[in-house]
């Protein structure tokens, strides 16, 4: 079975973004060996290393930093869960994608934005960034719009009204999880015959 991060990508007081991540997790757990990674468990400074992580051979990560990268790299594919903030993702999402050097290279991440504009920008943003990393973005992203303390209970449960409409967030959950799952044993596999 796929081991699959959910990433919570916000760490703000008051943030919604945890919502909308149990709920992802809990729709991925029927597919995959799910774990949560909260950035609030990762306190990394701004990313101020002289050489780029992927090509420093005598980098010497902080024992914080050391722990991300470390955690990242036991999973076979990730699904982030994005605000938008000021038409991008948030500062300290980016920056704990700055200190990856390979724990995400050739594995894939599903994409799951909130906002005004359910996060389109966001996930855009996402998709210019990651491809440094190494990760592959799968094709499906998520694009959660509507109001999500009045959407998601704090058991990550969507409610009926909106799990009841058609071609909805639940719909396209589920399409994304299985895609995701997918991609990451169709990875998993290319890595081991590449070996």
């Amino acid at each position: 079975m796929s081991k699959i991060a959910v990433i919570v990508g916000s760490t703000r007081e008051g943030r919604q973004t945890d919502k909308l991540a149990g709920w992802v997790a809990k729709e991925l757990s029927k597919h995959a060996d799910v774990e949560t990674l909260d950035l609030r468990d990762y306190s990394m400074p701004f990313f101020d290393e002289a050489i780029s992580p992927r090509y420093n051979p005598e980098r010497k990560p902080t024992a914080e930093v050391k722990k991300w990268l470390d955690k990242v790299a036991e999973f076979d594919g990730y699904a982030i869960v994005t605000p938008e903030y000021n038409r991008a993702t948030s500062a300290v999402l980016k920056n704990a994608l700055d200190y990856l050097a390979y724990e995400m290279e050739n594995k894939p991440v599903a994409l799951v934005g909130h906002g005004s504009t359910g996060g389109a920008q966001a996930v855009a943003n996402l998709r210019m960034a990651l491809p440094g990393t190494g990760a592959v973005t799968i094709p499906q992203a998520l694009f959660f719009s509507d109001h999500l303390s009045e959407s998601i209970n704090d058991a990550g449960e969507l409610k009926q009204e909106l799990r009841d409409k058609p071609y909805g967030p639940q719909t396209q959950l589920e399409t994304q999880a299985k895609s995701l799952v997918w991609y990451a044993e169709a990875l998993a596999a290319a890595r081991q015959a590449a070996k």
